[in-house]
């Protein structure tokens, strides 16, 4: 049997099932029971999303070795738009 917590989302369409149940809650126009169904189902889609970014950054990691590991999120995207040199930006 799989384990539930092994199987890869559809990321894209996992936000944007979040994303109406957030319209959906920001209306203010569910019943309480159903407000708190939704948004239990929304931290449950938060929690796979999060998970399916973190094995996705591991899957880069292992791509691109020990270099990536020691750099934080703020150089790997000061690193990725100088790679952009080339769209017209220089």
């Amino acid at each position: 049997m799989t384990d539930p917590r092994r199987t890869r989302i559809d990321l894209e369409k996992t936000l944007a099932e979040l994303e109406g149940i957030v319209e959906q809650l920001e209306s203010g126009d569910l019943p309480l029971e159903k407000s708190l169904k939704q948004f239990e189902r929304g931290v449950r889609l938060s929690r796979d999303c999060q998970a399916a970014l973190q094995e996705a950054e591991q899957r880069v990691q292992l791509l691109m070795g020990s270099e990536l590991r020691d750099l934080d999120p703020e150089t790997l995207a000061e690193r990725a738009d100088e790679g952009d040199g080339d769209a017209g930006d220089e």
